[in-house]
């Protein structure tokens, strides 16, 4: 596998914020008074945009109860939830020993542009990816159109591409784009799921990346 461009999802792939999510989203729901989901339905959501998340959880609601629940999500999972969501122990290594090999790095991810830039701040990471996607500036996963606008705008062909993330979407979004597919099973699918997905290979740590790529 020689891949120069390297595509990380975000949540439960370089940063550990998969509880904070899922209890930001349990706590969410029960204060609008819905059916409080269960741990592993809300782990099945994470990577996808806002919209089909809450719609497969909820079904659809009417539009004030969305655009309630939706600010009141955002409220517990920015201001209110104090779950921690540090980087993964190995993710800046990893990322600065593919930068040293000259690979470009890049982001396509569920969160919004907000969401994504606030979280970058809060780890000093701003500068550090040559681009990214997020689900508000076009198709969410698993469609494969985040992965087709970064190989354009980074000028690489779907065999020097490689995506990494944690989530069965992630996998399906790789193999619709004809990239490769690397899942990491310490996030929210395991190993069984994400090679169901297409992954084409699955490891349990990042440090295991550059030596693939």
């Amino acid at each position: 596998m020689q891949s120069r461009l390297v595509i990380f999802d975000w949540d439960g792939t370089l940063m550990d914020s998969i509880d904070r999510i899922v209890s930001s989203m349990q706590v969410t729901a029960k204060h609008m008074r819905l059916p409080v989901p269960e741990v592993q339905a809300v782990k099945d959501i994470i990577g996808l945009s806002l919209e089909p998340a809450i719609e497969r959880l909820f079904g659809v609601l009417p539009s004030s109860q969305y655009d309630a629940f939706l600010a009141r999500y955002r409220d517990e999972y920015v201001d209110l939830n104090v779950t921690p969501t540090p980087l993964f122990p190995t993710a800046l290594a990893v990322l600065e020993e593919l930068k040293r090999r000259q690979h470009i790095i890049a982001v396509a991810t569920g969160k919004a542009r907000k969401g994504l830039d606030r979280v970058w701040r809060e780890v000093a990471m701003s500068d550090f990816f040559d681009a990214s996607r997020c689900a508000d500036e076009t198709r969410g996963k698993p469609h494969p159109q985040m992965l087709h606008e970064l190989m354009e705008q980074l000028q690489f062909e779907p065999h020097q591409t490689v995506m990494v993330g944690d989530s069965e979407h992630d996998m399906r979004m790789a193999k619709a784009a004809g990239t490769y597919a690397i899942g990491v099973d310490f996030g929210v699918h395991d190993a069984a799921r994400l090679t169901a997905a297409g992954a084409d290979i699955v490891i349990s740590d990042l440090n295991q990346l550059p030596t693939l790529i």
